[in-house]
């Protein structure tokens, strides 16, 4: 059986032989007829995005929720300069994707939309791989996924359009990754850890998001050592259950929880880089040992060198701490003896007191919490309003989480969770939004989710300004007036869109909100409105 065909299928094929079926982006000159292939010739589903970079996050989210690789596509120019953003957040995230790129014709140098595709993607920190000639397509596109998968980032295959119509051999190619588990820990900085924990009297167990999989494994190291377990933001809700989780280690902890960290001696850092937000600019891990393990060996020392450092993977590791520690005879610590863990993860409550015409926002989010389905997956945007979602809005495990601020920008959660409500059908999606940030980027795919029929719930944290600039003004004296705006009504944009909008401006208003949720039908929007000068201050 020949298997010639035209480049624009061999393409479809090749994704198709990597196990995709779902892909997001937008069609144009370079990658329309890839597009048609992939959905008429291979069975898979295409999402038409509004923009080109909302295409690579709803990819992101999907990678994150799914747990396999995302894919996109755009074509050339502009399309690509319109990712730039979302490829950084990716590479940030360390999320592995594959942007599927076309590029002007090799035979038209002099073209409109022509631009340097490999120095841009470089400035992003993703990877670049390049068709090289039509008859290497299959190795290409298996190179491009084979580098997504190791290099835990994204890959943008940069296909030029004149390619699209030569006839190629599509062959099979999929290339094998090593998937076996890392590095055993052993040799003298082990002693040197295991010495150093042994002598811990108030040892503390904290997983950042390299260490998810080694759940079982930590909570049995901590249960030995009797040593509260806590999370970066990233592994948000991986101890959700167990009896001595303080939860969020840093900046986000509780008052409690930030005091029992300042007062331990030995902090045991798994899978996390220990960023000035998780250590509070270093303050926290000051008078203590830190151990950090992780597999990637430019995770450790980039914010404070550890005084013991293994580079090996996270679950073997505490597996053979906890051995070391059997055969020694350690006895266990006794330090969660002492604690109250309802003290310890119990954030300040909100009053439920607001100016006429606003609710207030801590006890807004308690009744959401309350309110919101429990089998949620959970997206946030960036700005001034999140640090206390999350806080306050539970996730029933880390892969159910995403927050869209690996390059700290704002306008990227509606697009994410479109792509998350693709990777989980029949789990409801709960986003949450600052106003500046949906009318970055959260207007334009609120109709894809309408279209696409998605179980979406979007919280828009409405106080008529760019609040973090706001809050900064006020505490300089200065008129904040220039960060101030008169946004339409979102609710009324949601209905507009075809989807279901509700404005909250009182409690009672909040209640019936709460209430319309049980009978949603699509993508429903709540607009909570917030008094500017009355929002609690970012957490950082």
């Amino acid at each position: 059986m020949s298997n010639t065909m035209h480049f624009h299928q061999s393409v479809a094929r090749a994704a198709s032989d990597h196990g995709v079926d779902t892909m997001f982006g937008l069609m144009g000159d370079a990658n329309l007829f890839m597009v048609d292939s992939f959905v008429r010739d291979c069975g898979g589903r295409f999402v038409p995005a509004a923009h080109e970079g909302s295409s690579v996050l709803m990819a992101l989210a999907y990678a994150h929720v799914a747990g396999k690789i995302g894919v996109a596509t755009v074509t050339h120019g502009p399309a690509l300069t319109n990712c730039m953003t979302a490829l950084t957040e990716g590479v940030r995230g360390h999320i592995p994707m594959v942007l599927l790129a076309g590029d002007t014709p090799v035979a038209s140098p002099r073209h409109l939309q022509s631009i340097d595709q490999r120095e841009l993607v470089k400035a992003t920190g993703a990877g670049f791989e390049q068709v090289r000639a039509p008859e290497t397509v299959s190795k290409d596109v298996a190179r491009a996924f084979y580098r997504a998968q190791v290099e835990r980032r994204p890959i943008v295959l940069n296909m030029p359009a004149d390619f699209m119509w030569e006839e190629v051999e599509h062959q099979v190619e999929v290339l094998d990754v090593f998937t076996a588990p890392g590095g055993v820990a052993e040799g003298g900085i082990l002693d040197e850890a295991i010495g150093m924990i042994a002598s811990a009297r108030r040892p503390l167990i904290l997983a950042g998001g390299g260490a998810v999989a080694a759940r079982d494994q930590l909570i049995a190291l901590a249960d030995r050592l009797e040593a509260p377990l806590a999370t970066t933001l990233k592994a948000k809700g991986l101890f959700g259950g167990h009896p001595y989780n303080i939860d969020i280690f840093g900046t986000l902890s509780t008052p409690a929880a930030y005091e029992l960290i300042a007062q331990s001696d030995c902090i045991v850092c798994f899978g996390t880089g220990l960023h000035e937000f998780t250590t509070d600019r270093g303050k926290l891990m000051k008078g203590k040992r830190i151990v950090q393990v992780d597999i990637e060996p430019t995770a450790i020392g980039g914010g404070l060198h550890p005084d013991a450092a293994l580079v090996a993977d996270a679950g073997l590791t505490a597996e053979t701490i906890v051995y070391w520690l059997d055969q020694a005879e350690i006895p266990a610590s006794g330090f969660t003896r002492e604690l109250d863990i309802r003290m310890l993860t119990a954030h300040p409550a909100g009053t439920g007191k607001a100016a006429d015409g606003f609710v207030n926002f801590v006890h807004a989010l308690e009744r959401l919490e309350q309110a919101l389905p429990g089998d949620r997956v959970l997206v946030t945007d960036g700005g001034r309003f999140m640090t206390e979602v999350w806080c306050r809005i539970s996730v029933p495990d880390p892969q159910s989480f995403i927050c869209t601020v690996n390059f700290g920008s704002i306008g990227l959660g509606l697009q994410e969770a479109v792509g998350a409500g693709l990777s989980a059908p029949g789990r409801p999606v709960v986003l949450f939004s600052g106003d500046g940030g949906f009318m970055m980027g959260g207007i334009n795919e609120f109709n894809t989710a309408v279209r696409l029929g998605l179980d979406l719930i979007v919280i828009v944290a409405n106080d008529s300004a760019y609040g973090a600039e706001h809050i900064q003004f006020l505490d300089r004296k200065m008129d904040p007036s220039l960060t101030e705006f008169h946004w339409p009504s979102f609710a009324g944009i949601a209905r507009s869109l075809g989807g279901q909008g509700i404005e909250v401006r009182s409690n009672a208003e909040l209640e019936t909100a709460l209430a319309a949720l049980e009978t949603r039908e699509g993508p429903v929007l709540i607009e909570l409105r917030l008094d500017p000068h009355d929002v609690p201050r970012m957490r950082t």
